[in-house]
C-alpha cells in the first residue's frame, strides 16, 4: 500500500490524520490504492504521507520518492501559462476561510496535463491547514469523450453535406426552370429531394437517440409485443421492395414468453439488424426467435431472437469494435452509428447483444430481453 506513515525531518509522526484524510479510510476498510483517482495528501508542515498507485501511475512518481518530501517538490505542478501552481494558490497560508481549490486543468513536469482538486482539512473554521488533500485525474478519458465528439460532429456535417446540397440544388433548378422540365423529369428530381430528405430525418433520429442513451434519458414505453409478427413485417416490406421470398428464412420456437417493451424501439432494432444482413451480407437471411433464460435476475425467462447470413462476415479483428460509434463493416454508406443505438436500446431494456460468427459464415447478431412483465401481473 502506498500510504507512508514516515516523517520528514523536523515534523512529527503522520499517524494522526484529520477525520476526512487518508486514515479514516482504513476504519472503513478501504486501501487508497483502491481508489480510481489519484490521491495525495499533505500534512499541517507540507510533507506528504500518502502518495496512492492511480497517483504513481498518474504522475510516473514512485511512492517511494514522494512521501516525505515536500508537496511543491512531490508535485511540481505548474498551471498552463507556466506559474508554480502551490506558490499560486499558498495552501497553508493566505485566507483562513479558504476550504478548497475546484477542478483545473494543471501541468505536470514534460508538460503532462492532468485535472487537479484539493481540499483544505482544518480542525476548526479559519483555523489552521491541517491537511492537504488532493485529487488528481488524467485527462485522457476527457480527450476521448472531446475526441468522439469531433468525429461525430465531423460525420454529421458530411452526412448533411450531401443530401441538403442535392435538396437546394434541385429545388433551385425547379424553381427557376420549372416551364422547361416535363412531368417525366419534374417527378425524378422531386422524389429525389424526397428520399434525401428522409436521409437528413434519419441522421437526427440518430443523433437524438445518441443523445438520449449517452445521457440515460432514453425512455421506453413497454406494452405487449409479438415480436414474431414484428419479424414478419420487416420481411413482408422487404419482399414488397422487390427482394425474393426465399432470401429469407424465419423459424419461431413456441411458445414464446409474453414479452414486454417499446415496439418502436424493437422495431429500430430489427430493422437495423435486418437492413445490415440484407445490404452486407449474402445468400439466405436466417432470423431465428426463441425463448431462453432472462439476462436479467429474479426473471426465469426471456427471448432471443438472432439474425444470420451467408455472406464473408465479420472479421476476427473487428468483433470488438462492432458497436462502437462510426464502425462500418463496408463501404457501401451508412454514417456507422446503427449498431451502436442497436446496443443501447436493447440495453436500456435490460438486455443483452452478441456478435459471432454464424454457422453459414457470414455475421450473427443475436440478442436477448428480459420479458420485463409489469408488477402488476406478477
Amino acid at each position: 500500500m502506498s500510504v507512508g506513515t514516515s516523517s520528514a525531518p523536523g515534523s512529527p509522526e503522520a499517524t494522526h490524520a484529520a477525520p476526512s484524510g487518508p486514515d479514516s479510510l482504513a476504519g472503513l476498510g478501504l486501501d487508497p490504492d483502491h481508489l480510481p483517482d489519484g490521491l495525495v495528501v499533505a500534512d499541517e508542515h507540507g510533507h506528504v504521507i500518502c502518495f496512492n498507485a492511480a497517483a504513481e501511475r498518474i504522475t510516473a512518481v514512485s511512492a517511494a520518492d514522494a512521501l516525505g518530501q515536500r508537496l511543491e517538490k512531490a508535485l511540481p505542478l505548474e498551471d498552463l501559462e507556466g506559474r508554480r501552481w502551490w506558490q499560486l494558490t499558498d495552501p497553508y497560508g493566505g485566507l483562513a476561510i479558504r476550504v478548497r481549490q475546484p477542478e483545473r486543468n494543471l501541468l505536470l513536469p514534460g508538460g503532462r496535463e492532468v485535472l487537479v482538486s484539493a481540499r483544505y482539512v482544518r480542525a476548526r473554521p479559519t483555523g489552521p491547514v491541517r491537511r492537504v488533500v488532493v485529487s488528481l485525474r488524467d485527462t485522457e478519458a476527457r480527450r476521448r469523450t472531446e475526441r468522439s465528439h469531433a468525429e461525430l460532429i465531423a460525420t454529421v456535417a458530411h452526412e448533411l453535406r450531401s443530401p441538403l446540397t442535392s435538396v437546394k440544388g434541385f429545388t433551385a433548378t425547379l424553381l427557376a426552370k420549372w416551364e422547361r422540365f416535363t412531368d417525366d423529369q419534374k417527378r425524378l428530381m422531386l422524389e429525389t429531394v424526397d428520399a434525401d430528405a428522409d436521409r437528413v430525418t434519419r441522421l437526427i433520429a440518430e443523433l437524438l437517440d445518441i443523445s438520449r442513451i449517452d445521457s440515460g434519458r432514453l425512455e421506453l414505453r413497454r406494452q405487449p409485443v409479438d415480436i414474431g409478427a414484428a419479424v414478419g413485417r420487416h420481411i413482408q416490406a422487404y419482399v414488397a421492395a422487390g427482394l425474393p421470398a426465399d432470401r429469407f428464412l424465419l423459424r419461431i420456437e413456441q411458445p414464446l414468453p409474453d414479452l414486454w417493451a417499446d415496439p418502436d424501439k424493437i422495431d429500430q432494432v430489427l430493422s437495423n439488424l435486418l437492413e445490415n444482413a440484407v445490404r452486407h451480407g449474402e445468400g439466405t437471411v436466417t432470423i431465428v426467435v426463441t425463448p431462453t433464460a432472462s439476462p436479467r435476475e429474479g426473471e426465469d425467462t426471456g427471448t432471443s431472437v438472432t439474425v444470420s447470413d451467408e455472406g464473408s462476415g465479420i472479421p476476427e479483428e473487428s468483433m470488438n469494435r462492432v458497436f462502437t460509434r462510426f464502425w462500418r463493416g463496408s463501404k457501401r454508406g451508412g454514417t456507422g452509428l446503427g449498431l451502436y443505438i442497436v446496443k443501447g436500446i436493447v440495453e436500456v431494456h435490460g438486455g443483452t447483444i452478441t456478435v459471432g460468427r454464424a454457422p453459414g459464415g457470414g455475421a450473427e447478431f443475436r440478442f436477448t430481453l428480459p420479458v420485463s412483465a409489469p408488477a402488476y401481473l406478477s
